[in-house]
């Protein structure tokens, strides 16, 4: 069960790498359009950029941004400042540790659960993006399924369950 949701957290990981390699790929396309443009100006001819660009970015950002969050949290790998808490006893530690873990969790939850409701009443409304007419919500399914997976990673950690493989 807990090699699975490292592999699920694994998945997320490459998933929100790959939407990145897409944005990086369609910026970089529409950076040489532009340069083409200006080129081309010179000539009195044009080069149009990717329509629907920005709707194309804002959405896959959205996505991608989250996806990352399960895999930090199975690699522990959030910034943790250990200024002083060094200084306290193992158990001090380990118990402020758990209970970073649960606020950790709770608040993930807490994200995953606010965002449904976005997404709900995103599909209510009919919101499309402008240039594109692309429906917004169902971008908001990464991103809830990132909250929860990354509130599960981080609630089996309080009981030493897991550990990523």
């Amino acid at each position: 069960m807990f090699v699975l949701l490292g592999r699920l957290a694994d998945v997320f990981a490459v998933l929100g790498g790959v939407i990145l390699l897409a944005i990086v790929a369609v910026t970089t396309t529409n950076t040489g359009a532009f340069i083409l443009d200006r080129i081309a100006g010179v000539f009195g001819a044009d080069v149009a950029g990717l329509p629907g660009y920005e709707d194309f970015v804002t959405l896959a950002i959205s996505c991608a941004g989250l996806m990352f969050f399960p895999y930090c949290q199975a690699h522990r790998g959030h910034v943790a400042v250990d200024l002083f808490m060094n200084k306290f006893p193992r158990t001090v530690q380990q118990a402020a540790d758990k209970v970073w873990l649960v606020v950790t969790g709770a608040i993930s939850l807490f994200l995953a659960y606010w965002m449904t409701f976005g997404l709900v009443e995103t599909r209510a409304d009919g919101v499309v993006t402008a240039v594109l007419g692309w429906p917004n919500w169902p971008f908001y399914i990464p991103g809830i399924a990132s909250m929860v997976l990354w509130a599960v990673i981080s609630l089996s950690q309080i009981f030493g369950e897991y550990e990523h493989a």
